[in-house]
């Protein structure tokens, strides 16, 4: 190990020598007025990243030129000494820019040392900014430190300067660190699927952040209804784009997050769902399809749309009925929802309930009302299905 070790810290001795002369340099790293000159081979051998940009056909491939607009020039090239040398730089009050640079171009262990830097750095007026960073970067240690330090403190973090700003200019990230301040919710188990050809979901996928692509589990809203966090969340909440709370409503329904539905629906995203949707599912449809209960019932509390068709008009209704899921059926019934409503195929809820084998569903919405003599497009009535099906159980219950 030590022949290893003394082999690399050579070659990284090396490289650095190499930077310093710029001999054979093929590329030039453009940070705002600084202009580095590099090597093409030793930054792919060290970043993903680059090594993926000069792989393939790019502006930056081509031209041998980066420009690189948020970073600053100082950090570009301390973040440049490293690649060359592997030897850390010296980090105070550059170490929050060193992490977010060290995880834009994949360097982990750089990014390791900068969370510890910043971790050990926590005082009353940064702890919103490392928070924020944490979260932003992916840092789950730096995270616990953070959330750990705010908390121990008495919350006094909420009342600086610097709070206010990561309120102002980074919303997204203050909502997690609220939730993670509340105490964060068990894991959610995956979504079920929705069926039936559709899209998934109405709103477009949850934007992600500073451009990484959002996590199918993307992180719960809230974790209490509890002042005072509860009401904190939701005023963030409303500073958000209309867009972004219909994401978020839409990543909650999947997931059957109760308190995030109740905050999205405190925030207004109900209402802007209501007024905006158009075409496709809506939240309550999500919801139905995944069969959460408690989710359901926030939304129809909420005034959800239960009487909105999807791309193959099918309401929520339709979609509880299908995956078998009894009780939300029975409360969307409640609710006033359409027993007979009929899809683009001519299919009313208990079509889809026998089709499936769903003997209680059935039962709740001939209870309800249900048509037995309902026919589809193809002619078939729900008890020409279950006797093509030879289910004796269904057949009895519509006969």
């Amino acid at each position: 190990m030590a022949a290893v070790r003394e082999v690399e810290e050579t070659t990284a001795v090396r490289l650095g020598a190499l930077l310093d002369a710029g001999d054979g340099a093929t590329v030039t790293l453009v940070a705002g007025e600084t202009r580095l000159v590099a090597h093409r081979a030793v930054l792919a051998s060290r970043s993903p990243v680059f090594q993926a940009m000069f792989q393939h056909d790019t502006l930056e491939a081509s031209s041998g030129e980066v420009s690189i607009t948020d970073v600053e020039g100082e950090v570009m090239r301390e973040l440049l000494d490293y690649m060359y040398t592997l030897q850390t730089p010296q980090l105070s009050a550059t170490a929050p820019q060193m992490l977010a640079a060290a995880d834009k171009y994949g360097l982990s262990a750089l990014k390791a040392v900068c969370e510890q830097q910043v971790s050990a750095q926590l005082t009353i007026d940064n702890a919103a900014a490392a928070a924020v960073l944490a979260v932003r970067h992916s840092c789950p240690d730096l995270t616990a430190a953070a959330i750990a330090f705010i908390k121990a403190h008495n919350f006094q973090v909420m009342a600086t300067q610097g709070w206010a700003d990561a309120m102002r200019n980074h919303v997204t990230e203050v909502i997690e660190v609220t939730r993670l301040l509340a105490d964060p919710p068990a894991e959610a188990s995956a979504p079920a699927t929705t069926g039936g050809g559709s899209p998934p979901g109405t709103h477009h996928q949850p934007h992600s952040v500073h451009g990484r692509a959002a996590d199918s589990a993307a992180p719960a809203i809230a974790a209490h209804n509890t002042p005072p966090f509860f009401h904190i969340i939701v005023s963030l909440l409303r500073r958000l784009p209309i867009q972004d709370r219909l994401d978020m409503l839409t990543w909650a329904a999947m997931y059957g997050r109760v308190e995030d539905l109740r905050a999205l629906a405190a925030a207004g995203a109900v209402e802007e769902e209501i007024r905006g949707v158009v075409f496709g599912q809506t939240a309550l449809h999500l919801v139905a399809s995944g069969g959460h209960v408690e989710a359901a019932r926030s939304l129809l509390d909420a005034r959800a749309l239960v009487h909105f068709q999807d791309v193959d008009y099918q309401t929520p209704l339709h979609y509880a009925a299908r995956n078998g899921h009894t009780a939300v059926v029975v409360q969307l019934l409640g609710a006033s929802a359409d027993c007979n409503a009929t899809d683009g195929y001519g299919d009313t809820p208990l079509h889809l309930a026998v089709r499936a084998g769903h003997a209680e569903v059935a039962a709740a919405l001939l209870q309800a009302g249900a048509d037995t003599g309902a026919r589809n497009e193809a002619g078939s009535t729900p008890l020409d299905i279950a006797t093509q099906a030879n289910n004796q159980q269904l057949i009895d219950m519509l006969t």
